[in-house]
């Protein structure tokens, strides 16, 4: 296929623009970065622009957790919003046609009862056994096309449902992958809002304890800066497995954005919670780090884990910041280490978070 020659010089301005953005800024020219600028280049995403320019008059550059809530807000959300909308047209085209046969069948079936009708009153005014015969085998004829249609349909109908059985699978498919970090394979922080917010109301109406788990990696920028991007995924697949090994059952595990982890526990009191946090901490300090490329020994990871139990009061922003809270002081008592909300280091007030 050709492309125009206008179509080509103005896709390679966008690109050129994206790319003198990366530069100017000086980012990494991962796949990911170059999207996020290219889509900026093209102006298709308002609200993409607005919140670059927001965050860039305001920090005067893009950090990695910027980049992952870009990609994850407007990039990744609208490619699945995509796909979902052609799955969906696919069932649409299915169905449609189906209908089309069944209405295609009862057409054939009236006809068929109108040969019956005009069978039944030929046979009531046959003179002789010729005149019989011929009636008869007009109806077998009848009978055997109306056996060949419903065949047809038989087997356009059951065709039919193994293709929509497939596409609702991908659908399935579709919807899970929207609701999925894809580093990390954890729940994204789309289905963590839905998860907590669903948690609060069901722990409300069952008076049950509700716990909520707030992780970070300790001195991940080091990771990342030394090691590079990587090694610094492959810092937060290992955090993430460790989180994914100790929770179960209505418990969700999800990545809140960067490197910072978040553990809804229905039905969890705050000392449970406590051990659970315990387990996790302790099954990521005991891994090896070991960089996949040169076989380098890179040190253990550690993490900072804060921990806060639902109150009456409570919103879900309250829980996560109180949650979040005790993850800060976790931090500022020497980092790998769990606090929670009845610990003596809690104080109950926001403060600066260190990396």
């Amino acid at each position: 296929m050709t492309i125009p020659a206008d179509e080509h010089e103005r896709t390679i301005a966008f690109a050129e623009i994206a790319l003198g953005q990366i530069r100017a800024l000086r980012l990494p020219a991962s796949p990911r970065h170059f999207e996020i600028w290219y889509t900026y280049a093209t102006g298709y995403s308002p609200s993409l622009n607005q919140t670059i320019n927001e965050t860039l008059a305001r920090n005067g550059t893009l950090s990695e957790n910027d980049i992952n809530h870009l990609y994850e807000t407007y990039i990744s959300s609208s490619r699945f919003t995509d796909r979902i909308d052609r799955v969906g047209s696919q069932v649409k085209d299915e169905i449609e046609q189906v209908m089309a046969m069944i209405g295609a069948a009862a057409g054939t079936a009236s006809s068929y009862s109108e040969n019956l009708a005009n069978v039944t009153q030929k046979l009531g005014v046959a003179a002789d056994e010729s005149a019989v015969r011929t009636i008869v085998e007009s109806l077998v004829h009848a009978t055997k096309e109306m056996e060949k249609d419903n065949q047809a349909l038989e087997a356009r109908l059951k065709a039919s449902t193994n293709e929509i059985t497939q596409l609702q699978e991908n659908l399935e498919v579709v919807r899970n992958e929207s609701l999925t970090d894809p580093l990390t394979t954890l729940a994204n922080r789309k289905y963590f809002d839905t998860s907590l917010a669903k948690a609060i109301t069901e722990s409300r109406a069952s008076s049950q304890q509700l716990s909520l788990l707030m992780t970070d990696i300790d001195h991940f920028k080091k990771f990342n800066d030394s090691y590079g991007h990587l090694t610094g995924d492959q810092v937060l697949r290992l955090v993430a497995m460790s989180v994914k090994q100790n929770v179960k059952g209505m418990d969700t595990a999800a990545r809140y954005g960067g490197e910072e982890f978040a553990v809804v526990l229905p039905n969890t009191v705050l000392r449970d919670a406590m051990i659970v946090a315990e387990h996790i901490r302790c099954a990521v300090m005991g891994k090896d780090l070991i960089k996949r490329s040169t076989g380098e020994r890179l040190g253990r990871v550690t993490i900072s884990v804060g921990v806060a139990t639902l109150r009456p009061t409570d919103t879900a922003q309250t829980l996560i910041e109180r949650a979040d809270t005790c993850l800060y002081a976790a931090k500022r008592g020497g980092r790998n280490k769990v606090i929670g909300e009845a610990d003596p280091e809690f104080s109950g007030s926001a403060a600066p978070k260190v990396a």
